[in-house]
């Protein structure tokens, strides 16, 4: 709509200032303006007309020249010959401005502006767009409506006043909102909630008005209610929660209202995210005063509900605070996927396994506190459970020929069926290689390998965990083709963490060989950078070497490890060190130079740069002195172990040094013959020697003297035989030593009853144990010699006794004294052997 072009007039009061002084008709026009008119629609063409009057001080006897400008543009314009020159009019094909003031000016030095008008340009309003209205219940009740203005700017002033009508009453009022504000609250007095009501927005500028299409609604249906409130959530049969609720205290009152209801749910363990993924349960007509069930929910699990009210398509309230419940447990169903590693233990008698779960699409606990427990038996049982965990893994040992376990979900009211779990031996087949890992985003890793032809392959298995977790819980798993060369995995992981990822082949029979990476989600430059140490130094070279980081620190794959080193003269050089050596040799170094070095080491995602060192190398090779010290002290110590080894290898010299001193439980007198005491050298060179030998042994030979069969002739003279007969030393010693000039202390002294030299004893020899005190062996007291019975051959007395101060040397009867052999150990291995003396 468009207004009706008009005239207008605009007087300029120009102070016209004659000889210095202020002229004193300045409040007569000196000219006047007429515009088409001072509002117009934007783009339209615009006339404009000057007119001077003749005793206007500016132009009084002169002639007049005008000229019109829009702002500081100067526009074309034409005088009216009528006017005398006097007249100016000037036409503006289209207006583009929102405001802009047009003049006209009297040429002069310089010129002066004699009059004016101000156009204003814009567009008309549109018509209100998307008029709404919603009942507030709350004190105080209001009406609140609302619309849009349009998506044309007018660029001038407009006027916005709502309008309504009552139908019931024919009532009408009208609402102005502030300048600018698109919605206005109309009071509890101008509706009424059971009635309907017309309403409509009108907008008002100076190019014209425009009013928006009407609203007929019952205010009770745009009543946005506030918020409901779940007063309880029970559960009475499986798989259903019910809900008990309410409105707000203000909207009590509202008894046996049928009102729309919308339900939202989500598992109490997505509370984290705070997203509901799950779309809402619209439920049509439900009284205030009525339950609400939920069913087709997984069983034992709790869940979170929120709800909202409307009342016949209204707007709908704000969802109601959460509340949880817990549906009815049920036995867990579905099966569970697996994952094993087993290892050989010992000699291969027994098998480590290694045992990892997950549910699959299908499982349901449907409970809270579900367990895991893995049987030995299908049916399990006490006997038959190999372990039981709350977790998702479980190690524990099987013995070999064991082909397969039973995994089952437990929870309070009973188990899920068993999961067979075949038990295959570790199977030395490699066939993955060239593990790669490729970031895709924060969230997902693309694992890639390769896989060489293998009779019996049936699939890969990709495993990951994070590293800096010592916690098997961590692990995950998934299941691949066999001819499956990369997989996406997804899950948590955090940038800057390292990730153990392994790739197993799996076979009918077993598990191959796994290839294993390390992989970050994202890098970034190590939080530190090693020292460099000095190892080595050399005439003309040094070697540095430096510590590994820390895991936790690494941010990253160590991709290289760069040493610089400079010389005082600022001449920098650079060697890259393996990042697995972690060692590098700096060749071609000039004695008489001061380096510093330092070290920067780098991932894919940056690098550090390490503290510097200072060294210098050495005039002389410091090295090459310690290895020829170190060669010269291990030739002495050789030689001196030779030397040693020579001479103790010399049994005169062994024997010297370290008598023999035996075990009597383990030395014997073999033979005792003539020849065996015969006063010559033994060739020890050919002959093998004695295991044991005796320290020492005294022979005594005793004349004989005619006396009593049963007279004992040693009771009676047994206090001088202490130094009777020669000392032979038993160890090989010649027949010429001396026993008075050995430190040797006897063992024992052999007594004869005849020359020793005789063929045949007339008695039986006895045998006499040392005086000394010194122990032979750790088990001996070192005091008391004993007595010990002599084990004669056949034709000895019954009864025997031997030398010794002992008050219990008693001769002792009775048969079977061949019996004592093993009450006497050292007599059993001192015993004569007669027969091969005869």
């Amino acid at each position: 709509m468009k207004s009706t072009p008009a005239w207008v007039a605009v007087v300029v009061l120009l102070p016209a200032l004659v000889n210095g002084a202020r002229n004193e008709v300045d409040a007569q026009p000196c000219a006047t303006v007429l515009a088409s008119g001072s509002v117009v629609p934007l783009g339209s063409p615009v006339t404009a007309t000057c007119v001077i009057r003749d005793d206007c001080p500016l132009v009084a006897g002169q002639a007049v020249r005008i000229e019109w400008r829009l702002g500081d543009r100067i526009l074309p314009g034409g005088p009216a010959d009528a006017e005398g020159g006097r007249v100016s009019r000037v036409v503006i094909p289209s207006f583009n401005l929102t405001r802009e003031f047009l003049t006209c000016c009297v040429q002069a030095s310089p010129a002066q502006v004699v009059a004016g008008v101000e156009i204003r340009a814009g567009y008309p309003p549109e018509a209100p767009q998307n008029l709404s209205c919603t009942t507030n219940l709350t004190d105080p009740n209001t009406l609140t409506c609302s619309w849009d203005a349009g998506q044309q700017e007018t660029h001038l002033h407009t006027k916005y006043t709502l309008h309504t009508q009552i139908w019931d009453s024919n009532e009408n009022n009208t609402y102005e909102p502030p300048p600018g504000v698109h919605r206005y609250s109309i009071p509890r007095s101008g509706f009424v909630l059971f009635s309907d009501i017309r309403i409509s927005v009108k907008a008002v500028n100076e190019l014209g008005e425009a009013t928006s299409a009407p609203l007929v609604l019952e205010p009770v249906s745009a009543a946005k209610f506030d918020p409901p409130t779940i007063v309880r959530i029970q559960t009475k049969k499986y798989g259903c929660l019910q809900l008990s609720w309410n409105l707000s205290q203000q909207q009590a009152w509202m008894v046996n209202w049928r009102l729309d209801l919308e339900v939202r749910r989500r598992l109490a363990v997505q509370a984290v995210s705070g997203q509901w993924s799950e779309q809402p349960i619209l439920l049509n007509g439900v009284k205030t005063t009525r339950s609400v069930d939920l069913c087709r929910l997984l069983h034992g699990t709790r869940y979170l509900a929120q709800i909202r009210v409307r009342y016949q398509g209204g707007p709908w309230s704000e969802w109601s605070s959460s509340r949880s419940g817990v549906t009815l447990e049920n036995a867990p169903s579905g099966r569970l996927d697996w994952w094993m590693k087993a290892s050989w233990e010992g000699m291969e008698k027994q098998l480590n396994i290694l045992l990892f779960w997950k549910p699959s699409k299908q499982f349901r606990a449907n409970g809270q506190n579900v367990s895991y427990a893995v049987s030995g038996k299908k049916v399990a049982g006490a006997n038959g459970k190999v372990c039981s965990t709350t977790g998702n893994y479980c190690a524990f040992h099987l013995p070999r020929g064991v082909k397969k376990v039973y995994l089952s979900a437990v929870n309070a009211v009973g188990k899920s069926s068993p999961t067979e779990v075949r038990i295959h031996p570790p199977r030395a087949r490699e066939v993955v290689s060239n593990v790669t890992v490729v970031p895709q985003d924060d969230r997902s890793l693309l694992v890639r390998w390769r896989s060489q032809p293998s009779s019996g392959l049936t699939g890969f298995v990709v495993e990951w965990r994070p590293l800096l977790q010592t916690d098997l819980s961590f692990t995950q798993f998934e299941f691949t083709a066999q001819n499956q060369t990369q997989l996406l995995i997804a899950g948590s992981f955090e940038p800057y963490k390292p990730y153990g990822i392994s790739v197993y082949p799996r076979f009918k029979d077993g598990i191959g060989f796994p290839q294993t990476v390390d992989a970050y989600s994202r890098e970034k430059a190590p939080s530190m950078a090693p020292k460099i140490q000095i190892k080595k130094v050399w005439k003309s070279h040094v070697e540095l070497a430096w510590d590994e980081i820390p895991l936790e620190q690494r941010n990253g794959c160590i991709q290289n490890y760069t040493v610089f080193y400079c010389d005082p003269k600022g001449h920098f050089q650079v060697v890259n060190a393996d990042p697995k050596e972690r060692r590098v040799v700096l060749n071609g170094l000039n004695s008489e130079s001061l380096y510093e070095a330092f070290l920067m080491v780098s991932t894919l995602g940056g690098s550090l740069n390490g503290s510097t060192v200072h060294f210098k190398v050495e005039n002389f090779d410091a090295a090459a002195v310690v290895e020829i010290v170190t060669v010269s002290l291990v030739g002495l110590l050789l030689a001196g172990i030779i030397v040693v080894m020579t001479c103790f290898s010399n049994k005169r010299l062994k024997g010297h040094f370290w008598p023999a001193v035996p075990d009597p439980a383990n030395s014997s007198i073999q033979r005792w013959t003539s020849e065996s005491t015969q006063d010559s050298n033994v060739a020890f060179d050919n002959e093998e020697p004695n295991p044991m030998y005796l320290s020492h042994l005294s022979f005594l030979d005793v004349p004989v003297k005619p006396r009593k069969r049963d007279d004992d002739p040693w009771l009676s003279n047994a206090e001088d035989t202490s130094d009777l007969g020669e000392s032979i030393c038993g160890s090989p010693f010649p027949t010429d030593y001396s026993g008075s000039n050995s430190d040797s202390v006897p063992y024992a002294t052999v007594v004869f009853s005849g020359p020793r030299n005789s063929t045949t004893p007339e008695d039986p020899h006895v045998y006499l144990r040392s005086e000394s005190t010194q122990p032979l062996l750790e088990t001996e007291e070192s005091f008391s010699p004993k007595c010990y019975h002599n084990m004669a051959t056949a034709g000895m007395p019954s009864e025997q006794c031997f030398f010794g101060p002992s008050p219990d040397c008693v001769p002792e009867t009775g048969e079977g004294g061949g019996e004592l052999w093993d009450d006497f150990p050292f007599l059993r291995a001192l015993a004569l052997n007669d027969t091969e003396n005869d």
